[in-house]
């Protein structure tokens, strides 16, 4: 049955906008840019959601989606705390890998690289920055751990409410703002026929390296 609804589901059904793969700029983060404001325009929800990939120290792939926060030359930001299985993994691993899909635009973005920490004046600034509850949630540090009840959420936000009335400047010692400085980014252009348009950037010693791929 399963399997039937599946069929039955559109995919790519278009239209789809055109990608040139000749007319693009040498540093891959340029391209980004240009693609997420389409995303924008085409009033794609929540075109920053990114899905973040990790492995555990079973070397077992970990992924989820989180939001992102800035792209300059360094690479792209998102931030997390430092407690949770992500945390853990990107120190013990800190090769990462990060992907984009924009479903009106059949445009998907991959990137893979090595994860680091933004300066902790920036780490303090994206927390403050954060919603009240998103900052009383971060600062109970228990990402992931078991949940007795939702009483226990509540006693434990409302504890952290307090502390953040008492000083509002209050930063989570455990929180982190982490860089992806990319070693390689794929534009994936989807096509109505399957003939998909990709564009690899591979960083080499002196710079990107351009390639087109087979669909």
């Amino acid at each position: 049955m399963m399997k039937d609804e599946l069929r039955a589901l559109k995919s790519l059904a278009g239209p789809l906008p055109t990608f040139d793969m000749e007319e693009v700029p040498d540093d891959p983060r340029l391209l980004f840019s240009s693609w997420f404001r389409d995303a924008v325009q085409a009033g794609v929800e929540e075109p920053h959601a990114m899905v973040l990939s990790t492995v555990d120290e079973q070397g077992a792939p970990d992924a989820r989606i989180l939001i992102l926060k800035h792209l300059d030359h360094r690479g792209w930001h998102f931030a997390s705390t430092d407690q949770g299985p992500k945390g853990r993994q990107m120190a013990l691993n800190p090769q990462v890998a990060l992907t984009f899909y924009w479903t009106r635009l059949g445009r998907q973005v991959r990137i893979r690289g090595m994860v680091r920490r933004a300066d902790m004046h920036e780490r303090d600034a994206d927390f403050l920055a954060r919603p009240p509850g998103a900052r009383a949630i971060a600062l109970t540090a228990r990402q992931s751990e078991r949940l007795a009840s939702p009483r226990e959420l509540e006693e434990a936000l409302e504890l952290q409410r307090e502390r953040l009335r008492q000083g509002p400047d209050l930063v989570a010692p455990h929180w982190g703002l982490f860089i992806v400085a990319p070693r390689e980014v794929e534009f994936w252009q989807g096509d109505t026929e399957r003939r998909h348009r990709r564009l690899h950037y591979r960083h080499g010693a002196t710079g990107w390296v351009r390639e087109k791929l087979w669909p």
